[in-house]
């Protein structure tokens, strides 16, 4: 048997059914068709994804042999396999995104597969804002992006800009590979908190996040970014068949230096030949309709190439595409 998910549709569904109620209205004298006689009509088949012995990450070569990281793996791949329409769309967004975020991580010495943190984090929505009031891809919260440089206010929150907030997720990884001498235990810091990572390797003699007992959201989140890293190297191979075509493009811009103030971004914006959502959709970070810059200050606002915006005239093919091997 193939290892693929088949679906039917519910209009087909809701045709069949309407076709079998019809058929016992006419039929008079027909015996009165009960639950137990009613065929069954499958509307998924359901698989076990596949587990890998072992994968590298980082650098690091992890082994799932053991028990507890088998199942660990195997709970966060069925999770995501079956996650149909947020893995598919992260899939997507990945094309977008991973050519912004991949080239920041090395840049600041820190592994490219740690993009699949990201992942982890906002299912690469630019937007994504938790109940934590976390915020951006990265999910940071406003007192940590401040301890990391990036400014927050309410007319400018830098959690939402790619580059900076990418630059500061980077430091923060680093420092904690620095402190515990692998991106385990620093992936599991990420989520918890370095404070808590730190105190339980103590308190329970251990060397790695694989060790500790923690509380259930920390204990599963480097699973979930290795299961990410497993199924978006080989997409297809756990049932998401995706055309070169229906992922997302980089954005195409050019970009403006501003040094002083902007009373009215909407109008602004289409004195630069574009409108406030489209500014708004390049540049998550603009959080009002006005920019207010102080002295000695300025920002870097991206404006949308007309020529970008048409699908038609822009249809990526596998060799536009950030892994070509996630395309059918």
């Amino acid at each position: 048997m193939r290892n693929s998910i088949f679906f039917i549709s519910a209009a087909t569904v809701l045709a069949m059914t309407a076709i079998n109620m019809s058929a016992d209205q006419s039929s008079e004298g027909a015996a009165v068709q009960t639950e137990e006689s009613t065929p069954y009509v499958a509307m998924s088949e359901v698989v076990s994804p596949p587990v890998p012995k072992k994968i590298k990450f980082a650098g690091e070569h992890i082994d799932f042999d053991r028990m507890d990281m088998y199942e660990r793996l195997d709970r966060e791949l069925s999770q995501m396999c079956y996650m149909h329409s947020s893995t598919m769309l992260m899939l997507k967004r990945a094309n977008r995104f991973f050519p912004i975020i991949a080239p920041i991580l090395k840049k600041n010495g820190v592994p490219e597969d740690l993009v699949y943190l990201a992942c982890i984090e906002s299912s690469l929505n630019q937007r994504a804002y938790s109940p934590a009031k976390a915020a951006g891809l990265w999910q940071f919260i406003a007192s940590t992006a401040k301890q990391y440089g990036l400014e927050v206010n309410d007319y400018v929150d830098e959690r939402y800009n790619i580059e900076k907030a990418t630059a500061a997720a980077a430091r923060y990884l680093k420092n904690s590979y620095a402190k515990y001498g692998n991106w385990e235990s620093a992936m599991a810091s990420y989520n918890g908190g370095q404070a808590r990572v730190t105190n339980e390797l103590a308190s329970q003699l251990a060397d790695s996040a694989f060790d500790l007992y923690l509380v259930e959201e920390t204990s599963r989140y480097p699973f979930r970014v290795y299961a990410a890293k497993t199924l978006m190297e080989n997409p297809s191979k756990y049932g998401f068949k995706l055309k070169a075509n229906q992922f997302y493009a980089p954005l195409q811009y050019t970009e403006v230096t501003v040094s002083s103030t902007i009373d009215d971004l909407p109008a602004w914006a289409q004195q630069n030949g574009t409108t406030y959502a489209m500014l708004r959709e390049y540049n998550p970070w603009l959080r009002a309709k006005s920019l207010p810059v102080t002295a000695g200050k300025s920002y870097t606002i991206k404006l949308p190439k007309k020529s970008s915006l048409s699908r038609s005239a822009n249809t990526l093919t596998r060799n536009h595409l950030y892994n070509p091997s996630w395309a059918e």
